[in-house]
C-alpha cells in the first residue's frame, strides 16, 4: 500500500537547518485533534525518559498546527492530511520548508448512537446524508427517526478527507451540527439517538456505534491493505529538518519500541 512507502517524505528540495521554536528542553507541538491522542501519549513518555524537557501540545485542528507551523509558533504541526500546496507556497515566502513524517494510519469511522439497528453504509449512503438528502433513518434500513448529522468544521484535516473520499469533493450541507473534535463529535453522538458522526479510530468508544463502510469495517488491518476506503495516513510536520529537541523527539515518535508502541495505545494503526 502507498501508505507503507511513505515514513518520510520530503516536500521539498530545499532545506531549512534552522532550530525553529525549539532550544533546550522545550518543545511546542500544534494540530490535529486526531493526532492529539498519540502525541499526548508520546509526549508523555519522552518526558519521563527527560525530565528536563518540556513539551507544550494543543490541538485545534489540522488547518491551524499547519498555519502555525507556517507563521512560526509551533516546533511541530499535527495534521491528519497532507499539507496543501499552497500552505508550501505561503511556508517558503517565509523562508520556512515543511518536511513530513508518517507517524501512523488511521481509518475514519462513520458512528451512530448504540439503539441505531444499522451495522452498514454504503459510500453513496453516506454521501446524501451529508448532502442532506436523506431525512429519515428508515430511507436507508434505519429506524423511524429524523437524521441529525453531524460534522467536523472546516479547519478540521478529518472533515477534508471525509469530504475528497465520501463527499467527492462535495460540501457538507448546512443543517449539519459542526464540531472542534474528534472527541466532541463522539460526545455529541453519544447523546443522540438520531445521530450520526465520524472519527478517527481511536476515538471509538461504548458510547457510540462504528459502521462498516461498503461492508468493510475500519480496523488497523484494512487501513494497511487498503480495502477500507476512508483510511488516511497522519503526520508530524516540522520547518525544515528537524534538529536539536525536534529531531529528538520524531526520532522517539517513529522508534519501534518507543514511540510507535504508543500509536497502538492510543487505538491507532503503527507504522511497522
Amino acid at each position: 500500500m502507498k501508505f507503507r512507502k511513505m515514513t518520510i517524505i520530503a516536500i521539498v528540495m530545499a532545506l531549512s537547518f534552522t532550530a525553529g521554536l525549539a532550544w533546550a528542553g522545550n518543545l511546542v507541538i500544534k494540530g490535529s485533534t486526531t493526532v492529539l491522542p498519540i502525541a499526548q501519549k508520546v509526549a508523555e513518555a519522552y518526558m519521563k525518559q527527560n525530565p528536563d524537557v518540556k513539551i507544550s501540545i494543543e490541538g485545534g485542528g489540522s488547518g491551524n498546527g499547519i498555519k502555525a507551523l507556517i507563521d512560526g509558533s509551533t516546533d511541530i504541526a499535527d495534521s491528519s492530511r497532507f499539507i496543501k500546496d499552497k500552505e508550501v507556497a505561503l511556508a517558503v515566502e517565509k523562508g520556512r520548508y515543511p518536511v513530513p513524517f508518517g507517524v501512523a494510519y488511521d481509518c475514519i469511522v462513520p458512528v451512530v448512537h448504540p439503539i441505531n439497528n444499522l451495522t452498514n453504509l454504503t459510500t453513496d449512503q453516506l454521501k446524501r446524508i451529508y448532502m442532506g438528502q436523506v431525512k429519515n433513518w428508515k430511507e436507508i434500513g434505519g429506524p423511524d427517526r429524523p437524521v441529525v448529522v453531524i460534522s467536523r468544521d472546516t479547519s478540521s484535516g478529518t472533515y477534508e478527507v471525509w469530504e475528497e473520499k465520501v463527499l467527492k469533493g462535495q460540501k457538507v450541507y448546512p443543517g449539519a451540527l459542526l464540531q472542534a473534535s474528534n472527541g466532541a463529535v463522539a460526545q455529541a453522538v453519544s447523546k443522540n439517538k438520531n445521530a450520526i458522526g465520524y472519527i478517527g479510530i481511536g476515538y471509538v468508544n461504548n458510547d457510540v456505534k462504528a459502521l462498516m463502510v461498503d461492508n468493510i469495517a475500519g480496523t488497523p488491518e484494512t487501513a494497511l491493505n487498503g480495502t477500507y476506503l476512508i483510511s488516511r495516513a497522519l503526520y508530524m510536520f516540522t520547518s525544515g529538518w528537524p534538529t536539536g529537541e525536534a529531531a529528538s523527539f520524531i526520532n522517539y515518535m517513529l522508534h519501534p519500541q518507543k514511540g510507535q508502541k504508543y500509536v497502538a495505545e492510543a487505538g491507532f494503526v503503527p507504522l511497522y
